[in-house]
């Protein structure tokens, strides 16, 4: 068995230790991730850890050291996973890849749009929203309303012509 003299900053003594615990070290890592490519980049990164503290690192506690560094890693991985759903969910959430210009003409138009279907006479706002909101077909809202298909189609046309001349020719 080695003693505590060996020096892990040693390139022999390094891949020794590589060759030693790599593979039992994927095993432990994969059967938390579940994934191949993180694991692999998790070694990777648990390795060359080990690389840049050799000095500090016991030799006979390296087998420790590599287990904890790597379960550390893959810990963090986790939490920026978590960091990174709650951002992407918020982001989405509250996010526009539009302009501020086109988001306020936007807000302006619909604005424009619900004001001039308020001001629709009561039967013709009635078609409308049956129509668009409710998306009844003609003969549907014309047993609704108990009129004739011709009546439904008249009141739609006029709705129609009044919300274009309100909100003009856009």
């Amino acid at each position: 068995m080695p003693n505590n003299t060996e020096n892990i900053c040693d390139t022999k003594v390094f891949k020794k230790l590589f060759e030693k615990y790599a593979k039992d070290l994927k095993r432990y890592i994969y059967f938390k991730t579940q994934d191949v490519n993180l694991t692999e980049d998790i070694i990777q990164e648990t390795f060359v850890k080990l690389w840049d503290r050799c000095d500090s690192v016991n030799y006979l506690k390296v087998k420790s050291y590599l287990y904890t560094v790597a379960t550390n890693i893959f810990l963090n991985h986790i939490r920026h996973e978590k960091v990174k759903k709650v951002y992407q969910s918020n982001y989405v959430k509250g996010s526009t890849n539009e302009t501020p210009e086109f988001v306020l003409l936007e807000k302006e138009f619909l604005e424009k749009i619900e004001k001039a279907i308020k001001d629709l006479p009561p039967l013709q706002r009635e078609v409308f929203l049956l129509s668009r909101i409710e998306k009844k077909k003609y003969k549907e809202m014309a047993e609704i309303l108990q009129i004739s298909v011709k009546a439904v189609e008249k009141r739609m046309h006029l709705a129609l012509k009044d919300i274009k001349q309100k909100i003009g020719n856009v």
